[in-house]
């Protein structure tokens, strides 16, 4: 077994085994980051002392029979704006430079407690308002299929830590598609949680009512296990999943309005596969979802500026222009506009599950658009723009309508295929998802 490309999962297997031992993982680990070329891109602080001793500690209990579940001992690598005690969170920003917390965020505690292994911290979307992971003020880490391209964001670092084989799994934050579109486009599983199932405690924090945490890895699995990880509870059995009598909606309209050629070749293909394989197929349209996209400069900016408004305002000039422009772009909004949005949200969230409720799940393309250009995105203000803006589309759908989301590679590179659960629904969603991707491996 290649302990750089495992999935987290059969590493913790192979420690539960004997024929791995937790430090010389996190060893393995620590010296891949430390001698790859481009991991000062990637990690913004590698955690040595700590992930050593974790690693230490779960060592002892795999020795005496008492592992704390099948992730104790396998590494992690945590988004820049989770709280870890006695190391810099500065959620890739300079208005929060040198900001050092004096205890974990609960998710890490959770982490933690679970036996996992801290490896340290990774680069992110300034104030994680960015879905493309462009950061000219800290690091841009690279796409994984195209090194002159953005790797999707804002959990950029997290997609590339585990893409570049310097982590087997991630946490990172999902606000409007933030762990999704680095995963999608760097060939990873992605799952968004519902907001309010994983306590956000001490994650820097975007816009409160969004902001959700969620594992990018290699397997559904791994997704499962990571997520029963940070809540300290059991994972969903994943056996015996199958796609009979799954009946998945495609989402229409604005869904599969202007989607590239291989997002779409990619999504296409998936669903052939998946359909071939069981599952009830049926497209759905949903019209007051253009209503819910509407609502989203109000909802989204004007929580985010009025989050941020005094730091940014006091040292503006700290900031990329870009992100700069979108937070102040919340202030053009009412009091009443935010309230007004809100209620009509929550209407149209009570509508969709109920006329979805039928569905196993709905599915649509992870993003219409495959990574830009880096280049491109630093020099052309409306280019950049339009990007963010459709990179972000149909995940933000699951955020606005407060659903689970899992995004799965596809056959082709960097073209995700999503799949968005109910509310609450992360166990069936994962079923149906493991079903999937067993499915696709075929």
């Amino acid at each position: 077994m290649d302990w750089l490309k495992a999935t987290a999962s059969d590493l913790g297997r192979a420690i539960g085994s004997g024929d791995i031992d937790p430090v010389e993982l996190a060893q393995c680990y620590l010296d891949a980051i430390n001698t790859h070329p481009l991991s000062a891109k990637i990690y913004t602080q590698v955690t040595r002392e700590r992930a050593l001793a974790e690693a230490a500690e779960s060592a002892k209990r795999a020795r005496v029979g008492a592992r704390l579940g099948l992730l104790d001992g396998v590494p992690v690598s945590w988004k820049d704006l989770f709280d870890s005690a006695g190391v810099a969170t500065e959620a890739g920003s300079d208005l929060l430079a040198g900001r050092v917390p004096e205890s974990d965020a609960e998710v890490l505690k959770a982490a933690t407690f679970g036996g996992s292994v801290c490896l340290g911290k990774t680069h992110m979307s300034e104030l994680a308002f960015s879905g493309l992971g462009l950061n000219p003020v800290k690091e841009t880490p690279p796409c994984v299929n195209d090194a002159e391209a953005v790797p999707g964001g804002s959990s950029s670092g997290a997609a590339t830590s585990v893409a570049y084989g310097l982590a087997p799994i991630a946490l990172g934050s999902d606000t409007g598609g933030s762990v999704r579109i680095p995963a999608a486009w760097n060939d990873l599983v992605g799952l968004k949680t519902t907001s309010g199932r994983i306590s956000c405690k001490g994650v820097v924090p975007l816009c409160a009512r969004f902001d959700t945490v969620g594992p990018l890895c290699r397997s559904v699995e791994d997704a499962a296990q990571a997520l029963a990880l940070i809540e300290g509870q059991k994972p969903v059995d994943l056996g015996g999943v199958g796609l009979g009598n799954v009946r998945l909606g495609v989402l229409q309209t604005i869904a599969q309005a202007d989607v590239e050629d291989k997002p779409a070749l990619g999504f296409n293909q998936a669903l052939t596969r998946l359909n071939s394989n069981g599952a009830q197929v049926e497209d759905v349209i949903f019209p007051e979802l253009h209503e819910a996209m509407a609502l989203s400069p109000i909802l989204f900016s004007s929580e985010a500026y009025g989050t941020w408004k005094d730091v940014i305002e006091a040292t503006p000039e700290k900031m990329f222009p870009e992100i700069l422009e979108r937070f102040r772009s919340g202030a053009t909004f009412l009091a009443s506009d935010f309230v007004v949005g809100w209620r009509k949200i929550d209407e149209i969230r009570a509508k969709w599950n109920l006329e979805m409720a039928g569905y196993d799940a709905i599915v649509l393309p992870t993003a219409p658009i495959l990574p830009p250009n880096q280049k491109r995105l630093l020099s052309d203000h409306s280019y950049y723009s339009s990007r963010n803006l459709l990179a972000l589309r149909n995940t933000r759908i699951g955020n606005l309508l407060g659903l689970s989301a899992l995004t799965l590679p596809t056959s082709v590179a960097s073209a995700g295929f999503m799949l968005m659960g109910k509310p609450m629904g992360e166990e069936a969603l994962l079923r149906i998802g493991r079903a999937a991707e067993i499915a696709l491996a075929q």
